[in-house]
């Protein structure tokens, strides 16, 4: 593929980039009394971040104006909601900010996470047919299970 057409691919794109499982602590990380520039640079664009507890998703959150903004106050404020409880994050930046909420919506839906914040989209429920379906099934294998002990 061509550098051209790859460029009018991304810029379709409702995600440009991503950074996955980056340390909190890059919020550390200073050149004089700033951020590292590349750490600037990355998260100088609005999008969404997953804010995780080791390795499992705690909080999915959208920055309007620049993903670095929310995501140095969830870091270093103190009175910050979230601020005790993650130690990593992922960032996706969505350069139209009409698809933030969209692209929130999929993470939460996704995640199991703290948020308070219900997708867009509606959500289906296993039917009751499946969920028997799955009953008997596990019971039948549980009595599979007990005869093959005796």
């Amino acid at each position: 593929m061509n550098l051209a057409r790859s460029r009018r691919m991304r810029s379709r794109a409702i995600i440009d980039s991503y950074l996955k499982m980056w340390p909190r602590e890059v919020f550390d990380i200073r050149m004089g009394n700033k951020q590292l520039p590349v750490v600037r640079a990355l998260l100088d664009a609005p999008g969404v971040y997953v804010l995780y507890r080791d390795d499992h998703p705690y909080y999915v959150g959208r920055a309007t104006r620049r993903l670095r903004d929310r995501l140095h106050s969830h870091a270093n404020r103190p009175g910050d909601r979230y601020y005790n409880f993650w130690n990593f994050f992922s960032a996706f930046v969505v350069p139209d900010r009409r698809h933030i909420p969209d692209v929130e919506g999929i993470l939460i839906a996704a995640f199991p996470t703290e948020n308070a914040a219900t997708p867009r989209f509606r959500r289906v429920k296993l039917p009751a047919a499946v969920a028997t379906a799955l009953h008997a099934r596990r019971l039948m294998s549980w009595h599979a299970d007990a005869d093959l002990a005796e």
